[in-house]
């Protein structure tokens, strides 16, 4: 039985960027999607969609790589765990890497960026960084 279901679909796609697939396939649920759309929105994938009906749905995501064979995802990092959740106001969310990274946030206006949540002053949960 999987616990985490949001760890499992970032190390699918770390898997699969190692050995250079166009796609990869997850178990759908609302949380994924939601976050795969800002993932599309803010260019690191190509694309995703559903396939499937009720139990054995799933979504199919498109994987982007540059001319050279690079990915545009180079590390997916889950901060918020079910054993340590992690919540941070939007005072506190500070530019990723310089700006050159991002983290993924599940606030009550729904899954954004921490610049979307910086612009809308609204803080949540601190559920992923992606560089």
């Amino acid at each position: 039985m999987l616990t985490d279901s949001l760890a499992d679909m970032l190390t699918r796609m770390r898997n699969a960027i190692m050995m250079r697939h166009a796609e990869v396939s997850v178990p759908h649920s609302r949380l994924k999607e939601s976050i795969l759309k800002v993932f599309h929105k803010e260019g690191l994938i190509v694309g995703f969609e559903t396939v499937g009906e009720k139990v054995k749905k799933a979504i199919v995501v498109q994987l982007k790589y540059g001319l050279d064979g690079t990915s545009a995802i180079t590390t997916l990092r889950k901060i918020s765990k079910p054993s340590r959740r992690v919540f941070n106001g939007y005072q506190n969310l500070k530019a990723f890497r310089q700006g050159l990274g991002m983290t993924i946030l599940s606030t009550p206006k729904g899954i954004m960026t921490d610049g979307e949540a910086r612009k809308q002053k609204v803080g949540g949960e601190v559920l992923i960084e992606i560089w």
